[in-house]
């Protein structure tokens, strides 16, 4: 099966969400949740993400997490992740409980994909300061892929981790699993890189995104995908391909935003004040570039 077509079935099969000039949406992926251990890298950068999503829950934001959001390939259980980074866990199930958050799977956690996972994993979790059980995303339904169709019409956003242009990592996901588990997690700890990951290396990171690129091209959608941990806006005339980027870079998390019928790219980064205090602090990468603008346009 190629690239083109398990992303068409994705397509096929996606769900969809209406959405207009009203709505707000923020699309961020690759969080890569761990243990808290050396080998977690989304710890360095924990206060940001809980920073960024606390504005936009504040502004009335839908969050749309598009995969990879939990390390369950280097971890085999979900429930520390939850307990070490129990803060960000609560902030989405207050989103989820008003209807404003939906999940897509990665390769790196595509056991969500199992229809008891989320029943078994995320219906609730034990919080240690009052020594119960609470809610967290009960009866949540876990997605490949999602659509936004652009006011009942036929303008659509199509939305999905990106893995599926990856055939070492949608394919034979199991065994990459576990060369990372087994494998490159040790290595991890010392400094060691996995050069199999398209977050890693350049030349898989290019080969995916050409392939995401034809699936736009085919198709005539805007495609927005993380996977890959670059960030990717193009101009209208160039390309119908989109990336978040990723929540573990060095220095920052990028995330792109759908809000007055635009959509942009934005950084969220640590800066120091004059008086030498710091700060989270949200930075405009590309955009806001209406909509419009892309919708019914043939790439170059």
């Amino acid at each position: 099966m190629s690239a083109l077509t398990r992303l068409n079935k994705v397509f096929n099969f996606a769900e969809q969400i209406t959405f207009d000039d009203s709505s707000k949406i923020i699309l961020m992926s690759d969080c890569h949740r761990g243990d808290g251990t050396w080998g977690d890298n989304f710890l360095s950068n924990q206060n940001l993400f809980f920073g960024a999503l606390e504005f936009y829950y504040k502004k009335g934001f839908t969050y749309i997490e598009l995969g990879d959001g939990d390390e369950l390939w280097e971890n085999r259980k979900i429930d520390r992740i939850i307990s070490i980074h129990s803060d960000a866990f609560w902030l989405m199930s207050k989103f989820y409980k008003e209807g404003r958050f939906y999940m897509v799977y990665g390769n790196h956690d595509e056991v969500k994909k199992y229809k008891n996972y989320a029943k078994n994993n995320l219906r609730s979790y034990f919080v240690e300061s009052i020594q119960k059980r609470v809610a967290l995303f009960p009866d949540i339904k876990i997605h490949e892929g999602l659509i936004l169709r652009y006011k009942d019409s036929n303008n659509l956003i199509f939305l999905t981790h990106g893995h599926q242009a990856d055939f070492l990592n949608y394919n034979m996901w199991k065994l990459s699993r576990f060369l990372v588990r087994y494998l490159w997690r040790p290595l991890e700890l010392i400094g060691v890189r996995d050069p199999t990951s398209a977050g890693e290396n350049n030349t898989r990171k290019e080969k995916v995104e050409r392939k995401l690129v034809n699936w736009t091209q085919k198709q005539k959608h805007m495609l927005i995908a993380g996977h890959t941990h670059r960030p990717v806006f193009p101009q209208a005339n160039e390309s119908l391909y989109f990336n978040d980027g990723c929540c573990v870079h060095p220095r920052c998390i990028t995330a792109i935003e759908i809000e007055n019928g635009t959509i942009t790219l934005v950084k969220w980064t640590v800066k120091t004040r004059k008086d030498r205090t710091l700060y989270v602090d949200r930075v405009v990468l590309e955009g806001p570039v209406k909509l419009q603008d892309y919708f019914g346009v043939t790439p170059k």
